[in-house]
């Protein structure tokens, strides 16, 4: 009797959780959307749905940050529009009427993740926010990125402001390669003329080799993290879109690329031989390859020497992984291109 008793309970306990609506995304370490890529050459080395598209909240910002930092005189001193005050969400708090240079605005922008700051920059840039919104879009499509649309320079939540993670990952690969803007979003404290700012990124403070670049988050969006850092010359940019354990899911997504992955680079000095022929590449050229699999290099004469732009083409240097092809440039000729 006893024994029946405690079933019935069981079962009546289940019963009653399982009419509970629980959201998975929020007890899962994975997020809805994500991709890693190694900076240099963009190479998809890891991804998940990257090609849906998502709302992505205050990652935003890296595109709004690197259209100014391009644009912009940062040491440009501005006066606070009246629409950058009391902006809705996350703020630096810009007083009606106050002076800021726009550097101060940048790294309130990237790591305080100021709305206020982000009104205030597009106001600067293009005389309005539905200007400046036309300058990130162009800007997108000129790096590729197809599936993505701004709507507002923040991330405030809009239905045709979306991204996928594959675009959000080039912009961000974009962006890390622009030195004022990888040193903005590597600071952890900053001192400015008119602000100082200590960076809510995280990352920044937990993960080894860190140096960017982004959170984000609205109830819309979900917690959206981009993530970068750089171990043993390889940097490696990777994006979570609505990952509860946005921090944990980026870290172990770092981990699994710095352990499966390393860059080689073959240097444009580096001489090879081609039928007793001195020959090299045009220029240094980068490739991703894996840490567990053999490299091999091999060097195929061309039976009719090609002359391009770039000098007498003699060979094609190819490099296989175990017995695949996965990289064939030209070689040529040191002689004839002295």
């Amino acid at each position: 009797m006893c024994k029946k008793l405690f079933l019935v309970i069981c079962l009546s306990v289940l019963a009653l959780f399982g009419s509970l609506s629980i959201n998975t995304e929020k007890v899962s370490a994975y997020a809805a959307s994500e991709i890693a890529m190694e900076l240099s050459t963009q190479t998809v080395l890891t991804q998940s749905n990257a090609d849906a598209k998502m709302p992505m909240a205050s990652t935003t910002k890296i595109m709004t940050a690197l259209v100014i930092i391009e644009d912009c005189n940062l040491d440009e001193v501005i006066t606070v529009p009246d629409e950058a005050v009391g902006v809705e969400g996350s703020s630096i708090y810009l007083k009606k009427g106050e002076e800021i240079d726009v550097r101060d605005l940048v790294y309130g922008l990237m790591l305080r993740s100021g709305n206020d700051a982000a009104t205030a920059l597009a106001i600067h840039h293009s005389g309005s926010v539905e200007k400046f919104v036309e300058a990130m879009n162009k800007k997108a499509a000129s790096i590729g990125a197809e599936n993505t649309n701004f709507t507002n320079p923040s991330g405030l939540p809009d239905e045709n402001h979306y991204t996928t993670a594959r675009d959000l990952c080039n912009v961000a690969c974009c962006a890390m390669k622009n030195e004022t803007f990888k040193s903005v979003v590597s600071t952890k404290s900053y001192s400015g003329k008119f602000r100082s700012y200590a960076n809510k990124n995280k990352m920044l403070y937990n993960y080894e080799g860190a140096n960017g670049v982004k959170t984000g988050y609205t109830v819309k969006a979900g917690r959206c993290l981009v993530s970068s850092a750089e171990r043993d010359g390889m940097g490696v940019v990777t994006v979570v879109l609505n990952c509860y354990d946005m921090y944990e899911r980026s870290s172990a997504l770092l981990d699994e690329c710095f352990s499966d992955y390393k860059l080689l680079e073959i240097d444009e000095n580096k001489v090879f031989m081609s039928d007793r022929v001195l020959c090299k590449l045009d220029k240094t050229q980068k490739i991703v390859v894996p840490n567990s699999l053999n490299i091999t290099f091999k060097v195929i004469p061309l039976k009719t020497p090609e002359i391009t732009e770039n000098g007498k083409v003699i060979a094609l240097l190819n490099i296989y992984c175990e017995n695949s092809l996965i990289f064939e440039h030209n070689l040529y000729s040191i002689i004839d291109n002295e």
